[in-house]
């Protein structure tokens, strides 16, 4: 067990009975129930330009206050990315615009006392179109003839090789060493091209906002979201108002994975309110969350692999191209993982270059979702390196073992960061004791139609953005001597506010109970960029630690006049502190009661903020066991074994379950999750009936286990583990099929028509 008394163990969520108790917390919970009703009418086409709009019948239904239409909105363009300023996605939305740009993009909003109402609206809106030709191939938008973003007040912030006359989101190179040479001297070079589908977050709860003017003329927005602080910016920028003017709280949020990290449509509801005064409620359907949000990036990636007889890699050539959809946001920055987050997994390859181009098409456009671009580009290599074990007749543990990352290492494909703790070696040999790989591996056929077989897959993520993103916290004693730990993190069911709170129980030398954790408030509470790119854990409980150290400090001093002694003479044990040299004790409670009364001196309350110049990676095995049926192609996950190495583990409970909760997401990935549409660009994977994610029932045996490191640059060791835990099942699995039939899926999902019609292929 661990040394500390909180830190390592299994502590009980914060919240965890009021929701198991149905305690009133999310954001339609707490909307008021006079509040306008807001819905979008949404457009038919993918590509068009609005002719005409008549909202004169729309507004003579009763109960109806208000329809806006591109019109009434400001013509400055905005992101509705949640990224740290400037953004690297462009500036490319308007709240409503003229021209649309995928099916069911937003023609008009329309607000109104009741549902009822505004559906009858919503069919009396008269909207003229002239129906432009759309761009739905991303493998010719690049400087296709039609654009999807002609106008002239699109713009980029940071440069990052957009070019909105050429279709062009981002576009980028990068590489280290002579790659010419290194495929030179290689004896064996493997090439191949792999595709990833979009894939929907499908959170349970949708995305929802609420909004009211308070006494002060201020817009306040309550709204389920990851992005608190940006939210406000987005607002600001969308509305064209001061960020003085916005209020932003977030309540407990239903699910994000990413999907919330982007304003999917907190403008509509804070336009309403914003001109008519009046409180304001949008909720999406979950139709609207399937076909008008922020799914993951599909992505086609092409690999080049040079290699020695015996293993060796030597050269890695990867291109990504990336379909953003209709609008940039996390477009220019998702990209990069695929290629920055896989390639240093190979670190002892002498050269790489990695190439990407994000294209704008007439799709839904593409946004965060967890892994962030990683999974894609993961599926792809530990792919195409098991291809490469099999030409080179090597057992794909042992290809790994040899070219994989260790501790020590710097990885040039990581932006030169140093691997300052990397257990993946131990990661991989504790799935293969696991998973029993070596009498497993590569397949048994059951004799009755069916084989079993093994796949596996590394991964590695980060912990942040390096150089980039802030975690601040703010500590206060209170009387009696226990503490409010303000955060500006959003706890999206992750447990950041207990994990946040065990730290700082440690570092004060007290119990979590005495910690009471307050969410986010932009009003009130310290800046924090964000719950995304798994950086809480790393970034804000780095500053939780140096904002108890400073409080610490502060309670010293406050106590030299009363233990007649200089503070290093003096001792904290979390409940009084004593002057080493006599023995002579204050109690914290007699501190915060003294601090509350005739107090000239500094309050008892300490502010600190942390930013990393690097992004440790935490490392990941997954190892699948698979049974295909050769009759139908049908495939069964019958077992999964996960080994990961996130740091020092905080909550061992919160860390396993997201870990198991990844993977499932990981498994859905590989299995089931396609995001399809149809030839006009409309979306038919528009409901879960259509769209199919994992139950329970679909899942098998996973077993999660760990392998700690310690990383020196973060709090108590500890990495990241939100994003890793979904990179490995598409290749493992992958990988497992084609041990078992012989047939090599590079397109996702993998289903039993793929598989079927491959058995069928190699048959003839």
């Amino acid at each position: 067990m661990s040394e500390y008394k909180n830190v390592s163990r299994p502590v009980r969520k914060k919240d965890a009975m009021a929701l198991v108790t149905g305690k009133p917390v999310y954001t339609d919970d707490l909307a008021p129930a006079d509040c306008l009703v807001v819905k979008l009418l949404r457009s038919p086409h993918a590509h068009a330009l609005i002719e005409d709009i008549d909202i004169s019948a729309a507004m003579k239904v009763p109960g109806i206050e208000a329809v806006f239409t591109y019109k009434d909105v400001p013509n400055e363009r905005f992101s509705i990315a949640g990224q740290t300023y400037p953004e690297a996605s462009p500036y490319d939305r308007l709240i409503l615009d003229r021209r649309v740009r995928f099916v069911d993009d937003a023609v008009a909003i329309v607000a109104g006392e009741n549902e009822k109402a505004v559906d009858k609206a919503l069919k009396l809106i008269k909207v003229k179109y002239d129906v432009l030709e759309p761009v739905l191939d991303f493998r010719s938008a690049k400087d296709n003839k039609i654009l999807v973003h002609p106008e002239d007040n699109w713009r980029s912030l940071c440069p990052v090789g957009a070019d909105n006359k050429r279709n062009l989101c981002a576009s980028e190179t990068s590489e280290h060493g002579d790659l010419e040479k290194a495929f030179a001297e290689s004896d064996v070079i493997f090439e191949n091209t792999y595709h990833t589908q979009a894939n929907q977050q499908a959170m349970m709860e949708t995305f929802r906002a609420y909004s009211y003017m308070d006494t002060y003329g201020r817009l306040n927005v309550v709204t389920s979201t990851q992005i608190p602080f940006h939210v406000r910016r987005i607002l600001s920028n969308a509305l064209c108002i001061p960020k003085s003017k916005i209020r932003v709280i977030k309540p407990r949020i239903g699910g994000g994975f990413g999907a919330k990290q982007t304003a999917v449509m907190e403008m509509y509801p804070a336009l309403v309110t914003y001109k008519t005064g009046k409180k304001a409620k949008m909720i999406y359907t979950r139709q609207e969350s399937q076909t008008a949000s922020s799914p993951r990036h599909e992505m086609e990636i092409r690999l080049k692999i040079g290699a020695m007889r015996d293993g060796t890699i030597k050269a890695i050539d990867m291109y990504t191209l990336s379909n953003s959809g209709a609008f940039g946001e996390h477009g220019p920055t998702t990209v990069g993982l695929s290629g920055h987050k896989s390639i240093p997994l190979y670190n002892r390859a002498e050269a790489y270059r990695f190439v990407y181009d994000v294209v704008y098409t007439n799709y839904m456009a593409a946004g965060a979702y967890r892994g962030y671009g990683a999974p894609q580009g993961m599926f792809a290599m530990e792919s195409a390196i098991d291809e490469l074990s099999h030409i080179l007749n090597i057992d794909p543990i042992e290809i790994r073992e040899k070219n994989m990352v260790r501790e020590g290492d710097t990885m040039y494909a990581y932006y030169g960061e140093p691997a300052n703790s990397c257990a993946l070696d131990r990661c991989l040999e504790s799935a293969r004791r696991l998973m029993d790989w070596d009498s497993k591996y590569p397949s048994k056929d059951m004799g009755n139609g069916k084989v079993r077989a093994v796949g596996m897959a590394m991964a590695m993520q980060g912990s942040c953005i390096s150089s980039l993103d802030t975690g601040s916290v703010t500590l206060r004693v209170n009387d009696d001597g226990f503490y409010t730990l303000l955060i500006g993190a959003s706890d999206m069911g992750t447990g950041c506010d207990t994990i946040l709170a065990q730290m700082a129980a440690d570092c004060l030398c007290c119990d979590v109970d005495d910690i009471i954790v307050h969410g986010v408030d932009t009003d009130s509470s310290p800046y924090d960029s964000g719950s995304y790119a798994s950086s809480t854990t790393y970034i804000t409980g780095m500053a939780v630690v140096k904002t108890c150290e400073a409080l610490i400090a502060k309670l010293k001093h406050y106590a030299k006049p009363m233990l007649e002694c200089d503070e290093e003479d003096m001792e904290f044990n979390g409940r009084e502190i004593i002057n080493t040299k006599n023995d002579k004790k204050v109690s914290l409670k007699d501190i915060a009661y003294s601090s509350q009364n005739n107090n000239d001196a500094e309050a008892l309350c300490a502010t600190e903020s942390h930013s990393s110049p690097i992004s440790p990676p935490p490392f990941m095995v997954g190892m699948a066991e698979v049974e295909v049926d050769k009759e139908t192609g049908k495939v069964e996950l019958i077992n999964y074994k996960a080994v990961v190495d996130c740091g020092t583990v905080i909550n061992p409970n919160l860390a396993r379950i997201q870990t198991e909760g990844g993977l499932v997401q990981g498994i859905g990935m590989a299995l089931y999750e396609d995001v399809v549409y149809n030839e006009r660009g409309g979306t038919l994977s528009n409901s879960l009936m259509q769209y199919k994610i994992p139950t329970r029932q679909d899942i098998c045996n996973i077993q999660v286990e760990f392998e700690p490191s310690y990383e020196p640059t973060g709090p108590f060791g500890a990495k990241s583990i939100g994003e890793i835990v979904i990179n490995t099942p598409p290749p493992a699995i992958a990988n497992a099929v084609y041990n078992a039939v012989g047939v090599r899926i590079r397109e996702l999902p993998i289903t039993p028509e793929k598989i079927y019609n491959g058995m069928k292929k190699n048959e003839a």
